[in-house]
């Protein structure tokens, strides 16, 4: 297709994901995953499988992992829907379920307290009580704008997100140092953590609050971000009740097979088991 009828393509579609109730970050991610695949594989506006299937393979021989190159196609294969063309689907990569995950990744709770010194220390009481509202919650960065004032006197929040609506209960002491912010900040209805202009907290806002935190922590500045506090109130949660279904609920995951993603080890804690299971002679 030639590049303005790729953008009138990306304009439609856009507005068929907007439609359907997609979150923002859901819809910008696949725009550009589609913008990819046309300008890389040339196809037509009603793609083949066989289009679709070559360009995920291109991409497998480019050496990119494939949760990666799952996710492009998770796009590609959508915007078949909305062209009325599922035939050209294509099947995603099989990949084994991980055992453990990636430690130089993994936020661990000795980390998560160093940045909570860190921005207690710096006198950042902002940074100090995002990152508890999200570790102590489980919430995703772009629920934050659903802990408003009301919900702090209700001690629970009503979240929508990705088409989903579900209420979570939150922590006594959360909502009274939070009620205390908010006064202190003349903050009387609303979102608790907003910015200058009155608006809830970006994602990218929050991004850059936590990553200031790092040199000061003696944390690696790529296991600091949101989405790493919702796996360690997820990993704490199932070490206490051991009820993956309860805790899916907790996330607002459909399937528990998402959940299990969630309360993996590190690879450290499985050699640590191996070790201990002493089956060598």
């Amino acid at each position: 297709m030639k590049p303005s009828d790729i953008r009138t393509t990306l304009q439609q579609y856009r507005s068929w994901l907007l439609s359907r109730e997609y979150s923002a970050a859901t819809i910008e991610k696949y725009i550009r995953a589609l913008a990819r695949f046309f300008r890389e594989s040339g196809a037509s506006r009603r793609p083949s499988r066989e289009e679709v299937a070559a360009w995920r393979d291109s991409l497998v021989e480019q050496g990119y992992a494939p949760s990666g190159i799952n996710a492009m196609l998770a796009a590609i294969n959508d915007y078949q829907e909305f062209c009325d063309n599922p035939q050209g689907k294509a099947k995603p990569l099989k990949r084994q379920r991980k055992v453990f995950c990636d430690p130089d990744r993994e936020l661990s709770r000795e980390e998560y307290f160093r940045l909570l010194n860190a921005a207690r220390d710096g006198g950042n009481r902002r940074a100090l009580l995002l990152l508890q509202t999200i570790c102590s919650t489980g919430i995703r960065v772009s629920e934050l704008q659903y802990i408003t004032v009301e919900a702090l006197h209700r001690h629970k929040a009503s979240i929508r997100c990705k088409g989903k609506c579900r209420e979570i209960l939150l922590p006594a002491e959360l909502c009274k140092r939070l009620l205390k912010w908010c006064m202190r900040q003349r903050i009387h209805t609303g979102a608790a953590f907003v910015g200058r202009t009155g608006k809830p907290l970006s994602r990218v806002t929050v991004w850059k609050i936590l990553k200031a935190l790092c040199s000061r922590a003696d944390v690696a500045w790529k296991k600091v971000f949101p989405h790493n506090l919702r796996h360690l109130f997820a990993r704490t949660f199932y070490s206490i009740e051991k009820n993956l279904s309860k805790l899916a609920d907790v996330l607002g995951h459909s399937s528990i097979e998402t959940t299990r993603i969630y309360i993996m080890e590190s690879g450290a804690e499985h050699e640590r088991l191996l070790n201990s299971m002493h089956l060598l002679l």
